[in-house]
C-alpha cells in the first residue's frame, strides 16, 4: 500500500512545491488497520522541523517510536519513514494492537501453524514473516497485554519468531514503528508497560503536534479534503467564507486532523451552496486566543489608548457597542457563532442585540460618536 502524495514515494521521486501527504482511505479499507488521518502537511513551522527530522531518522535503520494524540497522522509518518528507507520497496505492514486479544495479536504477528488452536485450519505467515526486510507499523503499542510485551522483546532481541504451535525460530529482518498517545514512561512507572522494552522502541523519537500547536496546517489540509470530497460527491469546487476560514483556526480541533476531514465533509453535505459558511460545521467550541497571539493587539492597544484620551461620554458602551457590530458582522449575523466567538451566552448577546437595534423589528441605533451626540 503506498502513500499518495505530492511527493511520490513508490518511485522516489519528489515535488518539491508540495508538502502534503495523503493516504487513499477508500484503499485503507483492506487493511488491518483503522487509518485515523487520511492527509498530512508541512505548512507549519512546526511541521517543518518535523519533516526535518523524519528526513534525517528514515535512512537509518533505527526502530522509531511516533508519540502523539489520535488523529495526528501516526501512520502517516510512518509510511513516510519507511518510503525515505532503504526498505521502501518491501513491504509496509501494519498492525493495530488495540485491536485484538492478546492471542490472536500473537498469531497475527508470529503466524501459527496447522491445527495449532481451534479454527486453524491451515499454517499462516505473521507479519514479522511478511513484512521480513520491509517495516512493520504497530499502531497503539502501549495497548499491548503485558504478556505480549515479554514476547515481542523476545523477537527484537533475538531477531527470530516462532509460530504459534510450531518450537521451530524462523529468523527475521524488520525495522519496527511502533505509534502510541499513551505516555509510555508513566505506564512504565505504573508497571502497566515493560521498562526493558520501552528502551528498545525510543531509540529514535517522533513527537507530533497537535493540530491546534501548528495552525499554519490548517488551511492548507481543510483545503485538501474541500478538493477531495468535492470531486467524490460531484459538487465541483467547494469555497470557504472568510468568517469560515477565522472559524476553522480558531477551533481546538481535539480530534486533529480526523476531526477536521469528517467536519468538512459533512459541512459540504448540508451546506445549500457551495461556499461553506461558519453555521455549516457543528464544532463544540472556539479557541480563545492568548494576547500575544492576536497580530494586531499593539494597534488595538494604541487605537483605544487615542480613543481614552479624547475622554467621550460612554466610553464603555461605544467600545462594547463597536466590539458587538463587529463580531456580529464577522460571524454573518448568525447568534450562535457570535456568542461563542464573544464567549457570552447567547441570552446576553439577544439582549445586547436588541439594546443597540441590531435584532429584526428593533428600531436601529447609530453607534455613538466620540463627541458624545447620537442620532
Amino acid at each position: 500500500m503506498d502513500t499518495f502524495i505530492g511527493r511520490n514515494f513508490a518511485n522516489g521521486q519528489e515535488d518539491q512545491a508540495s508538502t502534503l501527504l495523503a493516504f487513499d482511505e477508500l484503499q485503507s479499507r483492506s487493511l488491518s488497520l483503522s487509518v485515523r488521518a487520511t492527509a498530512l502537511v508541512f505548512e507549519d513551522p512546526v511541521s517543518r522541523r518535523l519533516l526535518e527530522q523524519i528526513e534525517r531518522i528514515a535512512p537509518s535503520d533505527a526502530t522509531v517510536l511516533i508519540i502523539g494524540e489520535t488523529g495526528t497522522g501516526k501512520e502517516l509518518v510512518a509510511r513516510h519513514v519507511h518510503a525515505l528507507s532503504k526498505r521502501s520497496k518491501n513491504v509496509f505492514g501494519a498492525l493495530n494492537c488495540a485491536a485484538l486479544s492478546e492471542n490472536l495479536i500473537e498469531s497475527e504477528l508470529f503466524g501459527h501453524e496447522k491445527g495449532s488452536f481451534t479454527g486453524a485450519f491451515t499454517s499462516k505467515e505473521g507479519w514479522f514473516e511478511t513484512a521480513n526486510k520491509g517495516s512493520l507499523f504497530l499502531d497503539e503499542v502501549g495497548d499491548l497485554p503485558m504478556g505480549m510485551q515479554a514476547k515481542l522483546l523476545r523477537v527484537l532481541q533475538e531477531r527470530e519468531v516462532v509460530k504459534v504451535g510450531s518450537r521451530q525460530p524462523v529468523p527475521v529482518d524488520v525495522r519496527i514503528i511502533a505509534a502510541t498517545n499513551v505516555n509510555l514512561e508513566q505506564a512504565v512507572a505504573a508497571s502497566h508497560f515493560r521498562a526493558d522494552l520501552y528502551y528498545r522502541f525510543n531509540v529514535a523519537t517522533i513527537q507530533l503536534s497537535p493540530l491546534r500547536e501548528r495552525p499554519g496546517d490548517i488551511m492548507p489540509l481543510a483545503r485538501h479534503f474541500l478538493k477531495i470530497y468535492g470531486e467524490r460527491l460531484g459538487y465541483g469546487e467547494i469555497k470557504l467564507s472568510p468568517a469560515t476560514e477565522v472559524t476553522l483556526l480558531n477551533y481546538d480541533w481535539p480530534g486533529n486532523i480526523r476531526e477536521l476531514e469528517n467536519a468538512i465533509h459533512r459541512a459540504i453535505l448540508v451546506c445549500p451552496s457551495n461556499c461553506l459558511r461558519p453555521e455549516d460545521f457543528q464544532l463544540s467550541g472556539i479557541r480563545i486566543l492568548e494576547p500575544e497571539s492576536i497580530v494586531s493587539m499593539t494597534s488595538l492597544e494604541n487605537a483605544l489608548q487615542r480613543l481614552c484620551e479624547q475622554a467621550p461620554p460612554k466610553l464603555f458602551e461605544i467600545m462594547e457597542e463597536t466590539i458587538i457590530r463587529t463580531a456580529f458582522g464577522f460571524c454573518e449575523e448568525n447568534q450562535v457563532q457570535t456568542a461563542r466567538l464573544l464567549d457570552i451566552s447567547r441570552n446576553v448577546l439577544r439582549h445586547k442585540l436588541g439594546l443597540y437595534g441590531m435584532l429584526p423589528n428593533t428600531p436601529k441605533k447609530t453607534l455613538a460618536a466620540c463627541n458624545g451626540v447620537e442620532a
